[in-house]
């Protein structure tokens, strides 16, 4: 399974599907859909009859069930790699037998223990990386392969008795939009679970509530040398908007449950200035309160003819799961048969089974095994997605 595995995620991270949040249309980018294509011939290659691709490169298909098992389940990956980073031209290294030392890339990239002290969890095991011109991709495309690898072994291994198992894999999840056009009731399945989370055992149904906004700020632009009282700089004034709304966290400064602002871009000059950022809390109610700050002080602090926009984009999954232990539990179950201990952890941003969840669909998380997502640091060993494959198997074995 091992080798195998590794054939199918290296080939996936060769192709470049990054999003692009500029784009209207859906999937943002043409290389999306013709993954998509890919994809539905590799599900079809293995044995599954039931393939099906929709207008909006959503991939499904049916594993039939081959027991008097009820419960229908199923499996989600997004094809999508994040648009952060450079996503072309993979390629990837593979670092065998990892001693516990520094993995030297190309551009002064080096993945090393005294930076990320987990790596050394892996010592004696196969670790995967791109070559430090890019990301990698295991985000979520180890996600895929499991997926697929998993599939593939139910289907030959028939003495494992399952019920019916849905697949999905989904474009657009990295920039918000992956359930933007899924149709729920269609895929009809009692729960699922996205393989998208990161180190071996880590199992989340808690995230952020999430809102994004918008600042326009539009500023008055004279010569500086006869300004006093006329210029309106309008970067300055969006920077005090900016010193103002980080008061309340960045990223780079919490962790676990504590939520934060941060600043995705700013573009402008004295005319005029832009200020994007998202804003995400644990606690829906501290959400709404930011949101309403950021508003008065836009509307009370910043110079006439500012605008802000603030968007909800998805929200803490965990009010599904309320009555729901059964789910988490069969989840629990798959993990520790693998011998790897549950790590039950909120989720420091958002999956498509969030928005799922709220679809009638309740779908918590799971690993797929990396670290780093994103940039050039990232990595994820082999094994690890080796014991995410056995997950799904286990799931498919545990339901009723």
């Amino acid at each position: 399974m091992k080798n195998e595995l590794l054939k199918t995620f290296t080939e996936l991270i060769s192709i470049d599907t990054q999003s692009d949040e500029n784009s209207s249309s859906f999937p943002s980018t043409e290389s999306q859909s013709l993954f998509a294509e890919m994809l539905a011939g590799k599900l079809s290659t293995i044995g599954i009859d039931d393939v099906k691709i929709d207008k909006y490169s959503y991939v499904t298909a049916t594993i039939p069930a081959n027991c008097d098992k009820k419960q229908k389940i199923g499996f989600i990956a997004h094809i999508d790699t994040s648009p952060e980073y450079n996503g072309k031209g993979i390629n990837p290294i593979i670092t065998e037998n990892y001693d516990g030392s520094d993995i030297t890339l190309d551009n002064d990239i080096t993945i090393s223990p005294s930076k990320f002290p987990e790596l050394k969890n892996y010592i004696g095991q196969t670790i995967i990386t791109a070559d430090g011109n890019s990301l990698l991709g295991a985000d979520d495309k180890a996600g895929v392969a499991e997926i697929l690898t998993a599939a593939k072994y139910l289907l030959v291994h028939d003495e494992i008795k399952h019920g019916e198992i849905k697949i999905a894999f989904t474009p657009d999840e990295e920039i918000g939009r992956g359930m933007d056009f899924f149709d729920a009731e269609k895929f009809g399945c009692d729960f699922a679970y996205t393989m998208d989370g990161g180190e071996a055992g880590e199992l989340n149904y808690e995230n952020f509530n999430a809102a994004k906004g918008k600042l326009t700020v539009k500023g008055v632009n004279v010569h500086p040398g006869s300004a006093k009282g006329i210029m309106i700089n309008a970067s300055t004034e969006a920077m005090d908007f900016v010193r103002e709304i980080t008061k309340f966290g960045v990223p780079e400064n919490t962790e676990n449950y504590e939520g934060f602002v941060y600043i995705t871009s700013i573009n402008g000059n004295c005319e005029k200035c832009t200020v994007e950022y998202i804003i995400r809390s644990f606690d829906k109610e501290e959400l709404k309160k930011i949101e309403t700050l950021h508003k008065k002080y836009a509307a009370e602090k910043m110079p006439a003819g500012t605008t802000l926009e603030i968007t909800e984009q998805y929200s803490n999954m965990k009010e599904v799961f309320d009555g729901k232990d059964c789910i988490i539990d069969i989840a629990k179950k798959a993990v520790e048969k693998t011998g790897t201990p549950v790590k039950l952890l909120p989720i420091r941003g958002g999956t498509d089974g969030a928005r799922l969840s709220f679809m009638g669909i309740p779908c918590p998380n799971i690993f797929a095994g990396g670290h780093n997502f994103h940039g050039p640091y990232e990595y994820i060993p082999l094994e690890s997605m080796e014991k995410a494959v056995w997950v799904i198997i286990n799931i498919a074995e545990l339901a009723k």
